[in-house]
């Protein structure tokens, strides 16, 4: 005999069943987006190594049109341009008819805000080949670039100039949102002269300098990460303004900043590497002189809401160079190591998820 109970406990039963159908269907299609990642990171390559964004344009064309000013066949080209419409990246607007969305023109290298030398790096198979051997160096804690290549990411680039101004081309890319928000988040009129420590091209300091007509600038970093700074300062009219200075800042930084400037370089190293960077800012800070660090700052606990792509960044130092993202313990550690306090973390909301953190020389 079938109770009102029973009844209230099936339906219960179908309930919570119809839930984990669900679940499981939500983990399924996770899973397999993740696992499928790795295309579509190729689907976007295919497409800026076929320039298909700019013969695209700001108009509607062809797939046919296309494939012809692209030197391909009309047939695979298509099927290209339905997954980068899959992805978001461009509209089909009739069979066969397609334009740029304003996500796909980030892929077009002649627009001031393109990401396509982002896209061709992060895509090369240089910087891949390492992440074929995460597994070994979790266990290990080793770096798998050296192992594969026998020789460090960075010296590695140095005997390949093609690649070194590809590299140097995408750092200026990462940095320009934060070069467009930094001078407006941190008091830069308290300070005379900024040293930005692994400047690159000069892309970051550019920005600040852009914005702080009275202050003077120094970019230090190797000769092949200083390669394209003259380009960037002449086309900004920034020349008379900014001087270069090659070096290791594993030996030394220059004297007479004060405000010295480090975007994403200390996450490339161990916290020993980092330490020594920020010594050698301790030794030459003068009275009342800051060291601004420009990073993400993990939080003690994951937070999947918020945590975009910082986790996969950090993964990618571990393979790559050995470096490390940090939480703000971790940041307060290697300061406090170099003789420097940490005086605040601040988010910097208009780029996230970079956060400016300020410290001062620590009482001797």
């Amino acid at each position: 005999m079938t109770t009102t109970n029973d009844k209230t406990n099936d339906k219960t039963n179908d309930k919570t069943n119809d839930n984990r159908a669900h679940a499981d269907e939500s983990g399924h299609e996770l899973v397999e987006r993740l696992v499928f990642g790795s295309m579509a990171a190729q689907t976007v390559r295919a497409a800026a190594r076929l320039k298909v964004m700019e013969l695209i344009g700001d108009k509607e064309r062809s797939a046919a049109e296309i494939a012809a000013d692209a030197g391909a066949s009309t047939q695979p080209m298509t099927r290209l341009l339905r997954a980068l419409t899959s992805l978001g990246l461009l509209r089909e607007h009739t069979a066969g008819s397609f334009s740029v969305t304003p996500a796909g023109a980030l892929l077009d290298p002649t627009r001031p805000d393109s990401l396509s030398a982002l896209v061709g790096m992060f895509t090369e198979p240089t910087m891949l080949r390492a992440w074929e051997h995460l597994d070994d160096s979790v266990r290990t804690g080793d770096i798998a670039f050296d192992a594969v290549f026998g020789r460090d990411f960075f010296s590695h680039l140095k005997e390949l100039p093609a690649l070194s101004a590809e590299f140097n081309a995408a750092m200026s890319q990462a940095a320009t949102a934060t070069a467009a928000a930094l001078p407006l988040a941190f008091d830069f009129g308290r300070f005379a002269t900024v040293a930005d420590v692994g400047g690159g091209d000069g892309t970051l300091l550019a920005g600040v300098l852009r914005a702080h007509a009275a202050l003077t600038g120094v970019i230090y970093d190797t000769e092949e990460g200083l390669a394209q700074a003259p380009t960037t300062l002449e086309r900004q009219g920034l020349t008379g303004r900014c001087s270069l200075v090659a070096g290791d800042f594993f030996r030394s930084v220059p004297e007479g900043a004060d405000l010295y400037l480090m975007k994403s370089i200390l996450h490339d190293w161990t916290d020993d590497q980092a330490v020594t960077i920020l010594t050698h800012c301790r030794e030459v800070l003068p009275p009342g002189g800051r060291v601004l660090i420009v990073e993400p700052v993990l939080p003690e606990v994951v937070d999947p809401e918020t945590a975009g792509l910082t986790y996969l960044t950090d993964l990618n130092m571990l393979v790559n160079v050995g470096g490390r993202e940090r939480t703000r313990a971790d940041f307060e550690d290697v300061c406090r190591r170099a003789g420097l306090s940490l005086t605040s973390v601040t988010p910097l909301t208009q780029a996230p998820p970079f956060c400016l953190i300020e410290a001062t020389a620590a009482p001797r």
